[in-house]
């Protein structure tokens, strides 16, 4: 296992250094395959040994190598950030088929997330073709374990998050837009995979952190009560706990209730 969770966390680094890539392009519409990365300031290709990540960032002192244009320190968080998650997804789940599709999870997740702080889009280039991804990437533990009422379930969480979210923002289209419709139904996917509970206090925790993240910038009068806030970092925030604490807190619950 603990091989399993330094390959995954090694995997993330380098797929966190994509993501970098993901994140600035997708929303220019620029191609993410080429040209390479270069510095905005000298227009320099950056040249592997430059491009390693964290690490890279961090002998540079955060400067380009040829002109001293400031690297954002963002680039070496996302790499460690999905890192973390990699490796948090790989000890919770462990050698199952399923890993796979929630690594894609995590790496697909994390670039939404701050191209929709960036932004305030959710663009349906990466929304889109993650339902089938996601999709896919489950059919395989669903022919190998033969779990297709997980497989079923995950449609039908799908079907429910995304009707949710369809219905409120017909209700306030000006707090919810269609590319936070178009993200619930994959977050549904992922969570209606593992279970109802896991649907419930993961579309519950989206809605609660944005409301606590929220009240917190108007009590510090970052912001208003009208003020465009992005969502979707809250909904796969949620997402993402979900998976780790949902199981065990519906234990807790219904041990509590006496069910």
């Amino acid at each position: 296992m603990t091989v399993l969770i330094i390959a995954c966390a090694a995997f993330g680094l380098l797929i966190g250094s994509f993501l970098n890539v993901v994140i600035y392009r997708v929303p220019a519409g620029l191609s993410v395959v080429s040209p390479p990365s270069k510095c905005p300031g000298c227009d320099e290709f950056i040249k592997p040994r430059d491009n390693v990540p964290v690490i890279s960032w961090l002998l540079l002192r955060g400067q380009c190598r040829n002109c001293g244009q400031p690297i954002s320190a963002r680039y070496p968080l996302v790499e460690m950030l999905t890192a973390v998650v990699f490796a948090a997804m790989a000890a919770h789940f462990g050698f199952d088929w399923q890993l796979p599709a929630y690594l894609y999870f995590a790496a697909i997740g994390l670039a939404l997330a701050a191209i929709d702080l960036d932004t305030k889009r959710l663009p349906n280039v990466l929304t889109l073709p993650s339902y089938a991804v996601a999709l896919v990437l489950l059919l395989i533990p669903t022919v190998l374990d033969n779990r297709w009422p997980d497989f079923v379930r995950a449609l039908a969480g799908a079907a429910i998050l995304f009707g949710l979210y369809f219905v409120l923002a017909m209700i306030y289209p000006a707090g919810m837009g269609f590319g936070d419709v178009k993200l619930a139904g994959l977050l549904g996917i992922y969570l209606g995979w593992l279970g109802w509970s896991s649907l419930i206090i993961g579309g519950f925790l989206g809605f609660f952190l944005g409301g606590v993240v929220g009240l917190a910038l108007m009590a510090l009068k970052r912001a208003g009560r009208k003020s465009a806030i992005p969502f979707g970092p809250f909904m796969v925030a949620g997402a993402f706990a979900a998976v780790f604490i949902a199981e065990p807190l519906s234990a807790w619950y219904l041990g509590a209730i006496g069910a």
